[in-house]
Order: structure tokens, then sequence, then C-alpha cells
């Protein structure tokens, strides 16, 4: 009893320390814990209207969201979860392969009893919203993919060449040591090089998630969803001949994947919208909040 008590307390505690540092939700937002299949979800509820969800990425946990949500939420419910092993979920051995969080992902939306909705996804959020679309096509209203690849679709075998991408493969009880104690030094490698602007992802933001990150088993959960990419594209295969039908927006940043993000998601989808923000390295709500949920917003609107 005092150890679940205990628990809950330092939760609430980073709850609140989670939104101390970043832009915070909007006071009408809850949050709920949530059961699924060998986690526990951290999730972020607000709004009235049709249902969206927005799923972030490594480097960052569903905070990332708060402008966009805020905005979406006039006229939408809006559903913001931290995935399996980051942010103020909970840390699972396993299951961290994106068809096993798409389930995640639909098991969190019953609880909500919700149906149908829109499925926004960044970085890593974007391999998830994407395994969702595929699994879940009836359920998907629109799929936004947002400066991310996917795992097996048509350029992937030439992405994965990049030396930028070497973190795909790190992991392991002797990376994880070697991180132990410097998450914030890893964490600015991609806040630095994959941003347009670094500067953009400012101290206050960067203090932020290296506590997050920093959290016992974090980092381990954030390489395992880096080391189940090779099975990510297996996984993926099967769309490659049955297309996604639904529409969707690929949004890149000019200077990061710029269009290359539409590229990939036409050999996949049929109704592909592109958009690019101008000046924008990989961190779009940090570098560009306003052009990004204006893109959002526009497609979510047709």
């Amino acid at each position: 009893m005092i150890r679940t008590l205990l628990a809950a307390l330092t939760l609430l505690a980073l709850s609140h320390q989670a939104h101390a540092d970043v832009t915070p939700f909007p006071a009408a937002f809850r949050v709920q814990e949530i059961p699924v299949d060998g986690a526990t979800m951290h999730v972020r509820i607000g709004g009235k209207g049709p249902a969206v969800v927005l799923l972030h990425g490594f480097g960052d946990t569903g905070d990332m969201w708060a402008p966009m949500a805020a905005d979406l939420a006039r006229d939408h419910t809006v559903v913001v979860p931290d995935l399996r092993g980051m942010g103020l979920s909970s840390i699972p051995e396993g299951g961290y392969d994106k068809k096993t969080q798409a389930a995640d992902i639909r098991a969190v939306l019953s609880a909500l009893k919700i149906e149908h909705s829109v499925v926004i996804g960044h970085d890593i959020g974007t391999m998830v919203a994407f395994a969702y679309a595929a699994r879940y096509p009836e359920r998907t209203e629109r799929l936004v993919v947002m400066d991310a690849p996917v795992p097996g679709i048509t350029p992937w075998n030439d992405i994965v060449r990049s030396p930028m991408l070497w973190h795909f493969d790190f992991g392991g009880a002797d990376m994880e040591r070697l991180v132990a104690g410097r998450e914030r030094i890893y964490l600015d490698r991609f806040w630095n090089e994959f941003a347009g602007t670094p500067a953009k992802i400012d101290e206050d933001t960067r203090q932020h998630y290296a506590k997050l990150y920093a959290r016992p088993g974090a980092m381990r959960a954030a390489f395992a969803q880096f080391r189940s990419i090779r099975q990510d594209a297996t996984d993926n295969a099967p769309v490659l001949q049955k297309r996604l039908t639904m529409p969707v927006l690929a949004v890149g940043g000019e200077k990061s994947f710029g269009n290359n993000e539409a590229i990939v998601m036409r050999n996949a989808a049929d109704k592909v919208t592109e958009v690019v923000i101008p000046g924008a390295g990989h961190w779009l709500m940090e570098e560009a909040p306003a052009p990004t949920i204006k893109a959002v917003r526009d497609f979510i609107s047709m």
C-alpha cells in the first residue's frame, strides 16, 4: 500500500515537473492512466468533437504536442499518449515493435470509447501512426506523418544507409552504460544535428526532456524503439501490395526530410498531400509550430 502511494506521488511530481518546463496543456485537459496489453499508458485528453490522436517520437514525449492540442481541442477530441516506455507511461521489457504499439493506441481509444480518429505522428510516432493505419484502416479517418521514414517503405533501403542514422542500431547493455548519467549529451546530438536552427530547441525544453529520459529504464526503452525497426520493416511489407486508401498528409521540414516524406508515402498510399515547412529541420513543433499546426488543421478540415 505504501509502495503504491509513493509510486503515485512520484508520478504526480513528475507530471507536474513535466509541465513546468515546456508549454503546458490547457487546464481543461485531463490525464488518465490507461492499461493496455503489457503496459500502462499516460494519456492526456481534452476538447470535444471528432477524435484526433497525436503520437510523439524520440527526444520528445506527448508534451511536444501542447500547442497543437490546444488549437485542435477547439473543435476536436484530442488524445495525446506517451508511447510505451517513454514519458510517463510504464516501461515494460518488450513490445516496442510498431505493430504492438499500434495495438496500444487502439486499446487507449477503445477505453475512451473512440471508434474512429485522425492519427498524427512525428518521428517514431510516424512509424506507429503508419502501423496503426495499416492495421486498422477502417478506424483511421485520415493519417498525418511528419518528418520520419517508414520502415520497409521505398526508398527505405537507401534511407537507412545514411550515416546520420547510426542510432537505429545503437543499444544493448554496454550502450546503456555509456549513456547512463549522460542522457542530456546523447539527446543534444539529436536536437543539434537534426534541427534547422538548434537554438529553437531551448534550454528549458532540453532540460525537461533530459529529466524524463533519465528515468530508470527509459533509455533502454528508447533504444528498443529503434532496434525494433528491422521487425517493423517486415511487418510493413504487406502495405506495398495493399495500399492505404485514407487521405494522407506528408509533412517534412525543409532542412530535414522535405518532400521525401511525400515520396515515401506515395509508395504506400493512394491519396497523399505534400507539405514542406520552410526553414524547419526535424523538430517541427519546436522550430515551426504555427505553420505545422496550420498544415494539420487545413488537412483535417478538408
